[in-house]
């Protein structure tokens, strides 16, 4: 599987990472990949069955290449981009796939209204 998620409340909004997976359950990379080393979950906007995912995550990569956050170390696999456009190149590459443009950020979304709260108590 090939997936793309975010997480607004760790890296900002309009930050996607598109990475890949072998697992049977590919939720359980992403839940993973969200455990301790951020402070929030990750949303997923799109998990694409393939059969050469590989290749897939690949060209999508390279698509997206000028888009890196960190342009020196090309694992890291986070890129500055629209979900319009992420969803938009999913569709020019003919894959159909579920495709969710706005990120639940639930957490994020009840961290801020907890904050504000106690900002107004302050």
């Amino acid at each position: 599987h090939v997936y793309i998620i975010s997480n607004i409340g760790s890296f900002g909004d309009g930050v996607f990472k598109i990475g890949m997976t072998r697992r049977l359950e590919p939720l359980d990379r992403v839940r993973e990949l969200g455990d301790a080393s951020v402070p929030f979950l990750f949303d997923v906007h799109c998990m694409i069955y393939s059969k050469d995912a590989p290749k897939l995550e690949k060209a999508l990569h390279e698509k997206f290449d000028t888009n890196r956050v960190n342009k020196v170390n090309n694992r890291k696999e986070f890129f500055r981009v629209s979900a319009s456009e992420l969803r938009s190149v999913i569709d020019d590459l003919g894959i159909e796939a579920h495709f969710t443009l706005k990120a639940e950020a639930q957490e994020f979304r009840e961290t801020q209204a907890i904050e504000a709260t106690i900002n107004r108590v302050h």
